[in-house]
C-alpha cells in the first residue's frame, strides 16, 4: 500500500515547463530564408502575430497554391524579390486615432502570412509572419505573442538587445 501511495504522489506532481529565455524589448533577428538579413525587431507582447516590413506585395497562384512575392521594405534593403507560399491570409485590426467625433471603425486589413525561419540568438524557429509595409516604423520586424511562445521567450521591457547577434 505504501508503494502505491508513493507512486500516486509521483503521478500527481506537476510537470515543470522549461523556464522561458528572457529577451529585451528590442533584439536582432536573422532571416535565413530572406538572404540571411539581420533586422532589428521589436518584441511586442501586445501584438498577436509577427509582421515583416515588405513592399510590392503581390499574391499569385502556382501549381494550384497561393504564393506571394515581395521585396523587403527596410533601410538598406536590396531590390531582390522573394517568393513564398502563403500559409493563410490574416485580417488585422488596425488601431485608429482616438477621436470622439469619429464613430466609424477602420476595416481590418488583409495581409498574406508566410511561414518563415527566424533566428534569435542561437535559436531557430519557423513562425507565421504577416507581410505589410512597416517602413514608417522604427523596427522593420515585429515579433508578436505567438512567435514569442515559439521561442519560449519572456520580454523584459527595460532591457534591449540582450541576445547575442543571431548565430543559427
Amino acid at each position: 500500500m505504501k508503494s502505491l501511495l508513493a507512486l500516486l504522489s509521483l503521478v500527481a506532481l506537476p510537470v515543470l515547463a522549461a523556464e522561458p529565455t528572457l529577451y529585451g524589448r528590442y533584439e536582432y533577428i536573422a532571416l535565413p530564408e530572406i538572404g540571411g538579413e539581420v533586422l532589428k525587431a521589436k518584441m511586442d507582447t501586445g501584438a498577436l502575430t509577427a509582421s515583416l516590413s515588405a513592399k510590392d506585395i503581390e499574391t499569385f497562384t502556382r501549381d494550384g497554391d497561393e504564393w506571394v512575392r515581395f521585396r523587403l521594405a527596410t533601410k538598406d534593403a536590396s531590390n531582390k524579390v522573394y517568393e513564398h507560399k502563403v500559409a493563410r491570409i490574416s485580417k488585422i485590426k488596425t488601431r485608429s486615432e482616438e477621436d470622439e467625433d469619429d464613430s466609424e471603425t477602420a476595416a481590418p486589413s488583409k495581409r498574406p502570412v508566410v511561414d518563415l525561419e527566424l533566428c534569435l540568438g542561437n535559436v531557430k524557429r519557423t513562425v507565421e509572419v504577416n507581410l505589410t509595409d512597416r517602413s514608417s516604423f522604427n523596427y522593420p520586424l515585429l515579433i508578436g505573442a505567438k512567435a514569442l511562445r515559439e521561442f519560449g521567450a519572456a520580454v523584459n521591457p527595460a532591457r534591449r538587445f540582450t541576445a547575442d547577434k543571431p548565430d543559427c
